[in-house]
């Protein structure tokens, strides 16, 4: 911007302050208004992110190419679930040449139990805040003490990832909602969420499936604040007649339909979004896990997130 001269400081002040005097007393009051009672503030997302998931088979094919596609339809992060046999040193230089950053990724169960400080030495060099486990085996939640036994291996490993200024987090499915004989028909979830300490364990809500098991992601923003850093962006179609299966996902829940990019299902975006800050949301990750055409759905599902205003 160029500097202001003396002459247009001085017209441009003179100006104003006719303007001023113009008004009528009623433009003042209003001012006064508005002042003291600012409307509701606009909010969209910064920086849209994506769970490389949702590009799995491609990035297996190219994954320089992949990278680079997901960069230029207009993503700003990624989430990992796996590097594809390349080293941290070469995701790190592929994420700096594409203008991206990878604030999380994710690592199977057993990499957190028997893999942890070689896993979080990589993920100081990619980059990454957070490390999250998305899954446990099914055998293992069936046991008696099995879900117990998860939430040690979450404290312990969020203590030592805290060590290396890294956070450690649990994504969801459905069959965390679902009552669990294991635990003498308490939800998954919520045994999760108090047998493991906020500080040392974070969430990353699947908002698709947290609301196809037919629960309110309001209600955990708000008995939880702040508990939740990250979420998952996609979507979901219910459908009578679907011969989809998500069974893996789902668990017991029963689940017709399929899922879809985000804005063309069933999800209330915009009234979710509106509670972001009690959630405690910094990073959104678009995933679909079955993509009809993978980056068409990436391009759809980031045009919605980038225009969507909450």
């Amino acid at each position: 911007m160029q500097p202001m001269n003396r002459r247009t400081f001085i017209g441009s002040s003179l100006a104003a302050t006719l303007s001023a005097a113009a008004r009528p007393a009623w433009a003042a009051d209003s001012a006064r208004f508005f002042k003291s009672n600012p409307p509701e503030a606009v909010h969209q997302i910064d920086r849209i992110g994506l769970q490389l998931y949702t590009v799995r088979d491609a990035m297996k094919t190219d994954f320089e190419d992949t990278i680079a596609k997901v960069a230029a339809t207009g993503y700003k992060e990624v989430e990992f679930a796996g590097y594809f046999e390349h080293s941290p040193q070469d995701v790190r230089a592929l994420l700096d040449k594409n203008g991206l950053a990878s604030p999380s990724a994710h690592v199977d169960y057993p990499t957190v139990e028997n893999k942890w400080p070689e896993t979080l030495e990589a993920a100081k060099i990619v980059g990454h805040s957070y490390i999250v486990c998305p899954w446990i085996d099914e055998k293992q939640r069936a046991e008696p003490g099995g879900w117990k036994r998860a939430a040690e291996l979450f404290n312990k490993a969020g203590e030592e990832s805290q060590k290396a200024g890294i956070q450690f987090g649990y994504h969801n499915h459905s069959f965390e909602f679902q009552p669990s004989e294991a635990l003498g028909g308490k939800l998954p979830y919520d045994f999760l969420l108090a047998e493991t300490d906020p500080k040392l364990v974070a969430m990353e809500m699947d908002l698709c499936w947290i609301t196809v098991a037919g629960k309110d992601p309001i209600a955990y923003f708000n008995k939880y604040p702040g508990r939740f850093p990250l979420v998952h962006v996609k979507d979901y179609v219910n459908d009578p007649n679907s011969t989809s299966s998500y069974s893996g996902a789902t668990g017991s829940v029963k689940f017709l339909g399929h899922l879809a990019d985000v804005g063309k299902g069933s999800v209330n975006w915009k009234n979710l979004f509106a509670h972001d800050g009690k959630a405690g949301i910094k990073h959104y990750f678009v995933e679909n896990d079955y993509p009809k055409s993978a980056f068409d759905d990436i391009k759809i599902s980031y045009n919605y997130l980038h225009d969507l205003r909450f």
